[in-house]
């Protein structure tokens, strides 16, 4: 029973891992930005206060962006495909 479920982990491990990468390219074409919906340090990426992912310091903060299936920001209170200043 343990070598059969080591098999499957090991086979499931190597088919997200060639998966991986394949999604990426289409979640470019399917997603857009979405600034002032971001929970404080669930930022998707660099904002003018920093560098990196997470780091973000309040709710909600017009410049934090993350990312959302398209036609979905303009749909949630305070959601804009525009950073505001």
């Amino acid at each position: 029973m343990k070598a059969k479920t080591a098999i499957l982990a090991a086979a499931i491990g190597t088919l997200v891992a060639f998966a991986g990468p394949a999604f990426s390219a289409d979640d470019d074409k399917n997603t857009e930005k979405c600034y002032g919906v971001a929970k404080a340090g669930k930022n998707d990426c660099a904002g003018p206060a920093h560098a990196c992912q997470g780091q973000s310091k309040k709710d909600a903060d017009a410049k934090e962006w993350v990312k959302l299936p398209k036609g979905t920001c303009e749909r949630i209170v305070g959601g804009t495909l525009t950073a505001k200043s």
